[in-house]
């Protein structure tokens, strides 16, 4: 096994691709980078697993990749195409004395705690239930032997929490798939890293995401060895994108797998 290994469930916008009632191109495009589930990424080391989100496909990703232990779950933000898949841990803490670790911002697990009050709240302790163990990110953590520092950035009214992995020997990673302005000292914070993945929505501009020229500025900024683009919309056709991009940068699509030796 890779001493890290990245696989990226989705690479999908809120609305997925295809999107329900359209026929554009990119909706009815054969090939299959063109699908996109919502964003997610998982991880794999030798000691631990963890994803990052669960959206409302995660149940689809995770029997897709013969999901079947993890060992915690971060959680970027709470909007929907992001934690709707929530429940779907169920499986990771049957037992009554299993439990999930779940790291998020104050703020996030807030709303995860409103939202999912019936798993939080354990009042009904049936072992199938789901069982999250609530960490509030405060700064960086380890996960095993993989150092984590939450990447704050503004996501139009709400902060979102990326996260750079490093692990003795290895290029760092970067996620950040839902941004539109960064503060100065996450911009600090994604500078050289080895792979960097971040949101690039369309080519248009968009109030809360970014857009392909922003994400190339950003990308050539953060100097980073390689950039993916994730978090795509529907406007963005896999191959034609590609095409049109610096050699260094490269988009993301589903079950797409890196490995770090």
């Amino acid at each position: 096994m890779a001493a890290l290994e990245l696989t990226f469930l989705g690479t999908g916008t809120s609305l997925g691709v295809p999107m329900i009632g359209c026929s554009c191109a990119v909706c009815r495009s054969p090939d299959p980078r063109d699908q996109r589930d919502r964003s997610s990424i998982l991880l794999r080391t030798p000691e631990l697993s963890w994803v990052v989100d669960t959206g409302p496909d995660f149940r689809r990703q995770c029997l897709r990749h013969h999901v079947s232990h993890l060992d915690a779950v971060l959680i970027t933000h709470a909007h929907s195409d992001h934690i709707m898949g929530f429940d779907d841990l169920r499986p990771f803490t049957f037992g009554a004395n299993a439990s999930i670790p779940v790291y998020a911002s104050p703020e996030t697990m807030l709303s995860l705690q409103h939202t999912f009050a019936f798993a939080f709240n354990r009042q009904n302790q049936f072992p199938g239930y789901l069982k999250p163990d609530p960490h509030e990110i405060v700064g960086p953590f380890l996960l095993g032997a993989t150092t984590i520092t939450p990447l704050p950035a503004q996501h139009g009214k709400v902060i979102t929490t990326g996260f750079r992995f490093d692990r003795p020997g290895l290029p760092s990673i970067a996620y950040l798939p839902d941004c539109k302005q960064i503060p100065p000292a996450t911009l600090q914070a994604l500078r050289g890293v080895g792979t960097f993945i971040v949101d690039a929505l369309r080519y248009q501009d968009h109030p809360t995401h970014l857009s392909v020229a922003e994400a190339i500025a950003l990308a050539e900024e953060v100097q980073a060895e390689r950039t993916f683009f994730t978090h795509l919309s529907h406007d963005l056709g896999h191959a034609e994108l590609e095409a049109s991009l610096p050699a260094n940068i490269r988009v993301a699509y589903d079950s797409l797998v890196l490995r770090f030796d």
